[in-house]
C-alpha cells in the first residue's frame, strides 16, 4: 500500500536539509499539527509540504462538510519534520520543520479530515556522485558571481557536499515558484546543477543590468506590490 501524508500547501517550496517556520493560524492545518503531537512517542511527526500551482494559499471559510477545490497542487514537494511547536494563547501556532526527504504525489485521499491526504510515493535519490562532484566548483564559482550581483558581497561559508550545495542554492536563489519547483523536481543532484548554472548565470545577468540603468529617486522607495 502506497505510504500516506497529510499535506500542507504553501505559497512556496521546501527542500531537504533546509529550516522551515510557519505561523498557523487555519483551524484545519492547526488539527494537522495537533494530530502530528497526539502521535506516540518515537513516531515520525511528519507532513507533506507542497507547492500551490494554482489558488489561494488561504482559502477562505467554507460551510461546515464543503470542501474546496479552487487549489490545484504541484506533484512533486518534500516532507517536513516537525521539529518544534509553540502554542500562542490566542491559540495559534509557531512551527519549525526540517525539509527531508522527496515525495510525489500519486493520488488524494478521500477522509473525513478537514486537511488534504495524500497517496505518495518516495522520489528516487540516483547516486550521481560522480558528475555532482564535477559540478560542484562551478555551481560554487556561479552562485558566488551571484550573490556578489545581488548584495555586492561573497559568502564563502557553502558546503561542499554537492546535494546541501545544489538544496541550498535552490532555496536561497531568489526565483519564482516555478524555478524553484523544477529545481526540487530535477531527477538527481547533477541535472539539479546543471540548471542551477544556467538559471544563476541567467539571475546574475539580470542584476547587472539592473544595477546599470538610472532610477528616479522616487522609484525607490516605492512599497512593494502585494500580488
Amino acid at each position: 500500500m502506497s505510504p500516506r501524508l497529510p499535506l500542507f500547501p504553501l505559497g512556496t517550496v521546501l527542500f531537504p536539509g533546509l529550516v522551515l517556520p510557519l505561523h498557523i493560524f487555519e483551524d484545519r492545518y492547526l488539527r494537522l499539527i495537533r494530530s502530528l503531537m497526539d502521535l506516540p512517542d518515537g513516531t515520525p511527526r511528519e507532513f507533506g509540504v507542497v507547492a500551490i500551482d494554482q489558488g489561494l494559499e488561504v482559502l477562505p471559510a467554507a460551510p461546515s462538510g464543503v470542501v474546496h477545490n479552487e487549489v490545484s497542487l504541484h506533484d512533486v514537494g518534500c516532507v517536513a519534520q516537525l521539529r518544534q511547536v509553540t502554542e500562542r494563547p490566542d491559540g495559534k501556532m509557531d512551527v519549525v520543520a526540517v525539509g527531508d526527504r522527496r515525495f510525489r504525489i500519486t493520488g488524494l485521499v478521500a477522509g473525513d479530515t478537514p486537511y488534504p491526504v495524500a497517496q505518495v510515493e518516495w522520489f528516487p535519490e540516483p547516486d550521481d556522485t560522480g558528475e555532482a562532484d564535477e559540478l560542484t566548483p562551478r555551481v560554487l564559482s556561479v552562485f558566488r558571481d551571484y550573490l556578489a550581483a545581488l548584495r555586492g558581497g561573497q559568502d564563502d561559508q557553502l558546503p561542499d557536499d554537492p546535494t546541501v550545495l545544489s538544496h541550498l542554492v535552490a532555496a536561497t536563489t531568489a526565483l519564482t515558484v516555478a524555478d524553484r519547483q523544477a529545481l526540487l523536481a530535477a531527477p538527481d543532484t547533477a541535472a539539479r546543477m546543471r540548471l542551477e548554472i544556467k538559471i544563476l548565470n541567467r539571475e546574475s545577468a539580470l542584476l547587472r543590468e539592473v544595477r546599470a540603468i538610472p532610477m528616479p529617486p522616487s522609484e525607490l522607495h516605492k512599497p512593494p506590490s502585494l500580488n
